[in-house]
C-alpha cells in the first residue's frame, strides 16, 4: 500500500496559562488582589447579569496582559464567582508577573 505524504503540518503545542480566579462583580473599580491563600481575586465594575461580568473579565485580562480577547477563555465557572481562565500565548509565570505589576 502506497502512502501519501500528509499535507497537514504537525501542530505544535501552544503555550498557555491556566488560572483559578475569584470574581467580585459590582466593585467600585476594576483591579486585582492576591488573597491570603495565594489565589487571585479580580474586582470588576460590571454586574453579574447576562454574562456582563464574564465579558468584563475577558476585556480586563486581555487589556492587562496585552493579549487579544480571543486568547482569554473562561474554561469553567461561567455562572459562578470562582472561575478557571486559560490565557493563550503566555506561560503562567509571565501572567502572574504582569498581574502582580497591575496590582501596584
Amino acid at each position: 500500500m502506497k502512502g501519501r505524504p500528509s499535507s497537514r503540518k504537525q501542530k505544535q503545542t501552544d503555550v498557555s496559562a491556566t488560572l483559578s480566579v475569584r470574581i467580585q462583580p459590582r466593585a467600585s473599580k476594576n483591579g486585582v488582589t492576591r488573597m491570603e491563600d495565594g489565589s487571585l481575586k479580580i474586582r470588576l465594575t460590571a454586574p453579574p447579569v447576562d454574562g456582563a461580568a464574564n465579558e468584563a473579565l475577558i476585556k480586563f485580562l486581555s487589556d492587562t496582559l496585552s493579549v487579544g480577547r480571543s486568547q482569554v477563555e473562561i474554561v469553567s465557572g461561567h455562572t459562578g464567582r470562582q472561575k478557571i481562565v486559560r490565557i493563550g500565548g503566555m506561560n503562567e509565570a509571565d501572567v502572574i508577573q504582569l498581574l502582580n505589576t497591575a496590582r501596584q
